[in-house]
């Protein structure tokens, strides 16, 4: 039997639906900010339902455009001299709570729909972490794989002598992502300072501790998506203990979630790159794994040459039919399907939470939903990569360094105040247990009710 719905609930369910028709017509090339908008869009109903006023704001209809988006060529030589053009991005999407923040990112994938989707999540993702920051993204379709350091040097070179015109410590603060590390961040600093004339630390996070970056910034996004899954296994009365753990990926977020996730006592049995996944059944080798990965730069694959127990596979797709308690995807958007999704069901999976950004699609969301999986979407799960930069921002302004325990102890309360956030969110708008919806609402109403205030510009 349909209920019928009542005229406040129709006439929210008429404006989203409005708005979002609309994105499509202007966006229809973007596949990517599409799928995020979708996102986030179906799951406020709720909130204009019992709050008309953003309706009459129309708050929605202008937090899908971006304040702007920066488009730039990045021309740069390479070891045989041969001058090589890529395209650079920032998308400074909204500032009403503080500067806008986000990672930079250097993949061949890039592109302006990646950006827009990445920095569309920023917003409620940086709002949720309770800092003053906003939301932007940027990043470059170069490709640092197989680069010398002296290229890598050439082209981060390159592409601050344009992005340095857009960003300040009051303006837009960017930091790393996939393919941009301490690096790449140290050679981006070192030439914005050169055009500037001037020290100003808190205009790029991620740098390397010593000389303005934040201890426990490497490991702040695992941590924080292990600290997050932790609520949510102490709201099933359950505990990491003896778990057995899948995580997808093999950088930073995976390898710090793996470390984590083994120190509260689970089991992870899997972890992958871009070219296939391992599975030991014995537990995951963290020491191997940082030696292959960090030390030495290698693929995955060679794991097995120490440890001939373990199981190498091509591709990515089928870690996802390894039985586990808890899945935790770190590599990319988009690598769980419904068909991942239905297998992690039916082997038993109870936990799924994202340490990459959007790395479910749309159905297998649903289906951990239909199927009581208890979910943890990205814009919560791995907030701790950005809320350690802000972090890493206050002690810059404040001329301290803090220590990697007051840093860590910072992260673990921000991530249980964000799970408490999307539960209580949830709850109120009759949605409990649905941590995609509470923490969409909860991210979005802290920038909306700034963006009233601020009045319309």
């Amino acid at each position: 039997m349909t209920t019928a719905l009542s005229s406040n609930e129709a006439r929210a369910k008429e404006y989203v639906d409005g708005i979002f028709a609309q994105l499509k017509e202007k966006n229809a090339h973007q596949p990517e900010f599409l799928q995020a908008a979708e996102e986030i869009l179906l799951s406020l109903a709720p909130l204009f339902a019992q709050h008309p006023e953003y309706i009459e704001h129309n708050i929605l209809g202008r937090i899908v455009e971006p304040d702007r988006i920066i488009s730039f060529r990045v021309a740069w030589q390479d070891d045989q001299n041969q001058v090589q053009v890529n395209r650079g991005y920032r998308v400074q999407f909204n500032n009403v709570i503080g500067p806008y923040k986000g990672g930079l990112r250097f993949h061949p994938t890039v592109n302006e729909s990646i950006m827009k989707f990445l920095a569309f999540e920023q917003i409620f993702k940086n709002a949720l972490t309770g800092q003053p920051i906003g939301g932007g993204k940027g990043g470059s379709d170069f490709n640092p794989k197989g680069k010398s350091d002296a290229e890598i040097m050439r082209f981060c070179q390159a592409f601050m002598s344009e992005l340095y015109r857009h960003i300040g410590p009051d303006v837009d603060v960017p930091a790393g992502d996939i393919g941009v590390g301490a690096r790449e961040v140290g050679y981006m600093w070192g030439q914005y300072k050169r055009l500037r004339g001037a020290y100003e630390a808190g205009v790029l996070t991620g740098k390397k501790p010593g000389y303005g970056g934040s201890l426990a910034r490497k490991e702040a996004t695992g941590y924080g998506l292990v600290y997050f899954v932790e609520e949510m296994l102490h709201e099933k009365n359950e505990k990491f203990l003896d778990k057995t753990v899948v995580v997808s990926g093999s950088g930073n977020v995976a390898i710090y979630a793996i470390e984590k996730a083994q120190h509260y006592g689970a089991k992870v049995v899997a972890c992958s790159d871009s070219s296939g996944y391992i599975y030991d059944s014995q537990g995951i080798d963290l020491a191997l794994v940082k030696e292959i990965k960090e030390e030495k730069g290698e693929r995955i694959k060679t794991y097995v040459e120490s440890r001939p127990h373990a199981e190498y596979h091509e591709g990515c797709t089928n870690i996802w039919t390894i039985p586990c308690d808890i899945a935790l995807p770190c590599a990319t958007q988009n690598e769980i399907n419904a068909e991942s999704a239905t297998i992690l069901v039916q082997n038993g999976a109870k936990f799924v939470a994202e340490g990459a950004n959007m790395p479910s699609d749309l159905e297998a969301i649903n289906i951990f939903l239909e199927n009581d999986v208890y979910f943890g979407p990205a814009k919560a799960a791995n907030a701790g990569g950005v809320a350690v930069s802000a972090l890493e921002m206050a002690q810059n302004s404040s001329r301290t360094a803090w220590s990697f325990q007051e840093v860590d102890e910072k992260l673990h309360q921000i991530m249980k105040d964000i799970y408490k956030q999307s539960k209580d969110a949830a709850e109120k708008y009759g949605v409990a247990g649905n941590l995609v919806v509470g923490s969409n609402i909860a991210g979005f109403v802290k920038v909306a009710d700034g963006m009233v205030a601020e009045g319309v510009y």
